[in-house]
């Protein structure tokens, strides 16, 4: 890898540890309110299925190492084992469609929209089973308190993330900052 490939990806895995872990606490979820996800539609609209999944990776390993980048300041394997861990994994699912589909389709914004759904189809259904089964309830149940309150804030991310990405492209090229 080129030294600005390697700058770009500690930029935006950067921008992820520093942003996931605000977040605001909603009453009737396990899960809270995050804006990791938008980094990582944004980040991966950018960069690429390749180049946005090693920063979820690198991201991951920092948490799971300790580093409080996770939901509410929190790190550790600990999480990757609560309410929340599921949707960390999905992380990986929104990285791959969002930036394989901006790749595919770099000319159409529905088909990067499309893309982002699916990642985000995958998040849920892999952190509402997961929760699902740590709080003994069902899938249905789990699903109205931990993605229902969410789905229209998601969509609000993807939508900002779309406008951002292209214009945040022309200036990385005009910084010579590598998006190869």
């Amino acid at each position: 890898m080129k030294t600005k490939t390697i700058t770009t990806i500690a930029l935006f895995t950067a921008l992820l540890c520093i942003i996931a872990p605000t977040t605001i606490p909603i009453p009737i979820s396990p899960v809270p309110l995050s804006l990791a996800t938008f980094v990582i539609y944004f980040s991966s609209n950018i960069l690429g299925y390749k180049k946005g999944l090693l920063c979820c990776l690198i991201y991951f390993i920092i948490g799971l190492a300790g580093v409080p980048v996770f939901s509410g300041f929190s790190g550790g394997i600990s999480k990757l084992a609560g309410p929340t861990g599921g949707y960390l994994i999905g992380y990986f699912f929104i990285a791959f469609f969002t930036g394989f589909f901006a790749e595919k389709f770099s000319y159409s914004l529905v088909m990067q929209f499309i893309g982002m759904v699916i990642g985000t189809v995958f998040l849920d259904f892999f952190g509402t089973m997961w929760l699902a089964s740590l709080t003994h309830t069902t899938f249905l149940q789990a699903a109205v308190s931990a993605v229902l309150p969410f789905l229209l804030g998601d969509i609000a991310k993807m939508v900002v993330a779309i406008v951002l990405a292209p214009l945040t492209k022309k200036y990385m090229i005009k910084a010579q900052l590598s998006l190869d």
